[in-house]
């Protein structure tokens, strides 16, 4: 019997995990916590798919063709055709696992639409659909592990994978009670680890999908793909502890952009896009806040209130809970923020990277979205990924040849304990919040050529002391060995964002600002020794 270990316990891991029992197969899930305080439930605005019900007009095709577009021509048409042709059979099995889709009174699915689609397909769970999602997926997870197929590991981290001759065995990983390292075997590791949001410190998203794992693994020979292109949603609430996500429902359901010009309101998307401008894609938009210089306003206020607490219970109270504002009487004001990556390991259709085992699902996998996601395929994208690289695992001979790892654990085990006991000035939090700054500065909404070489130049001062920081027995010794691959990974999508000298979905340069033919192809970045290679690969390697 098969043995995987998979890497994070949000939708895409738990997927994964949950197709691996019903193959057969013997998984062992790993998470600092459980599933309910993982970002998937954060996800608030819904799932994309066409299925029997769909809107008049719509198709799997049309789907497929917004998929495509959205992301600027730069996802694999393939992959992309299997994540939309699958999108209907997801949706029916979240229904027969608990999920319950928000309907009308004939029991018929109501959908939104989100910025991108042509057409409205996106299913939705009040807006609170990740959370739905997590809970039905919590509940297969507990039945399979009830049959002894999954174990849930809580409390532990991801350190690094056992690699050897481009095969992974495995991983070692960070107990926290123990506070040692510990090495687990497996036929395949699956990262399901998610974003790379504490590159940027306050963003939409999660602090525990900090990037981590993927810069770790990039050092240890796995290449990334598209790392420049970031997603800033256009409409998040400032708090004191991060963005709130604004969802894109709330123009779904007819939201209204617009800045004061003196007395008056400037409907600024309509006067420029028409009617449908409030659901142009989130990079446009983003820009187009930017470049208005003023505040920006979304209201919601003539809507009836029963629907807005029928549709979006979860954007009123957020509104009201962090800000005092009542969103049937007032317009919100809104900013543009960090919020996806469509960059990350990259995998090829079956999901597994250029290192044989090793796989990546979810948001930490480049392979669907291109140069930029629409709104509603992220839990599509995570379900299917998740499903797909564990039909791929089951499918393929992993037979492990004798490896031995003893004294690479053996030298990671003592470096990890002259960590805990260094000293210098440098503090781990420090360097991390000096990093955000740096990152939300250079790697921007808008960037060029002069600001992102100050961010490159920034980042390797920050690598040069890293491995003179200091343990902080206040908190994890995580925070601390963790730095040197966040660090690694800034400086690549650093480096990617350099290189890619033209405007493209989410990567916009005011030095570049139209796109060009030369760069219609997958920016691919591969680690040797410290040294960083780009090259462009126009056949979108790792996709088809």
């Amino acid at each position: 019997m098969k043995e995987i270990l998979i890497i994070g316990n949000g939708i895409s891991g738990m997927m994964c995990a949950i197709r691996c029992a019903e193959l057969g197969m013997k998984v062992k899930l790993i998470a600092p916590g459980p599933s309910e305080q993982s970002q998937s439930v954060m996800a608030a605005g819904g799932i994309n798919a066409v299925t029997e019900r769909h809107e008049e007009g719509d198709s799997v095709q049309c789907h497929i063709e917004d998929t495509l577009k959205g992301g600027a021509y730069l996802a694999g048409s393939n992959a992309v055709k299997g994540l939309c042709s699958d999108a209907k059979e997801i949706i029916h099995y979240l229904e027969r696992i608990g999920t319950v889709f928000s309907v009308d009174e004939q029991d018929r699915p109501l959908l939104r639409a989100f910025g991108g689609q042509t057409y409205k397909r996106t299913h939705y769970c009040g807006s609170s659909t990740g959370k739905h999602i997590v809970s039905a997926l919590v509940m297969e997870v507990r039945r399979f592990e009830a049959a002894g197929l999954i174990t849930r590991i809580m409390r532990h981290h991801f350190y690094s994978a056992l690699i050897s001759d481009g095969r992974c065995y495995g991983a070692l990983l960070y107990d926290e009670d123990a506070r040692e390292l510990v090495p687990v075997y497996a036929d395949a590791l699956v990262m399901a680890t998610g974003g790379q949001n504490c590159l940027f410190g306050k963003t939409t998203g999660s602090s525990r999908c900090d990037g981590y794992a993927v810069g770790r693994l990039f050092m240890q020979g796995a290449a990334l793909k598209n790392l420049e292109f970031i997603q800033f949603h256009p409409t998040t609430l400032e708090t004191p502890q991060k963005r709130m996500l604004i969802s894109e429902a709330v123009r779904g359901e007819g939201g209204r952009l617009f800045y004061m010009d003196g007395d008056q309101k400037v409907f600024f998307m309509e006067d420029k896009y028409g009617p449908r401008g409030n659901l142009m894609t989130r990079d446009l938009i983003s820009r187009e806040i930017v470049a208005t210089g003023r505040d920006v306003l979304l209201d919601i206020s003539f809507m009836d209130k029963r629907l807005i607490d029928s549709r979006l219970p979860e954007v009123r109270d957020i509104c009201a809970k962090y800000r005092g504002i009542d969103i049937s009487k007032e317009p919100i004001p809104v900013a543009p923020s960090v919020h996806y990556f469509m960059g990350g390991l990259a995998v090829h259709k079956d999901h597994e990277t250029n290192i044989q085992g090793l796989y990546a699902v979810g948001e930490c996998a480049s392979i669907y979205h291109g140069a930029n996601r629409l709104g509603g395929n992220s839990l599509l994208s995570a379900m299917y990924s998740g499903k797909v690289a564990a039909e791929s695992i089951s499918g393929k001979d992993h037979k492990l040849e004798p490896a031995d790892f003893e004294n690479y654990i053996l030298a990671e085990q003592e470096g990890f304990k002259k960590m805990l006991d260094a000293k210098s000035p440098f503090a781990a939090m420090h360097i991390r919040d000096m990093l955000a700054d740096t990152m939300r500065e250079h790697m921007s909404i808008v960037r060029c050529a002069d600001s992102l070489s100050k961010g490159i130049e920034d980042v390797r001062y920050y690598l040069s002391v890293a491995e003179r920081i200091h343990y902080d027995a206040s908190v994890s010794a995580y925070t601390n060995y963790s730095l040197s691959g966040i660090l690694t990974l800034a400086l690549a999508a650093l480096t990617c964002a350099d290189a890619r000298r033209e405007s493209r979905g989410a990567h916009y340069r005011s030095d570049y600002p139209t796109a060009s033919d030369e760069y219609r192809a997958a920016t691919i970045i591969s680690y040797n020794d410290g040294n960083m290679q780009v090259t462009f690969d126009r056949e979108n390697a790792y996709e088809d």
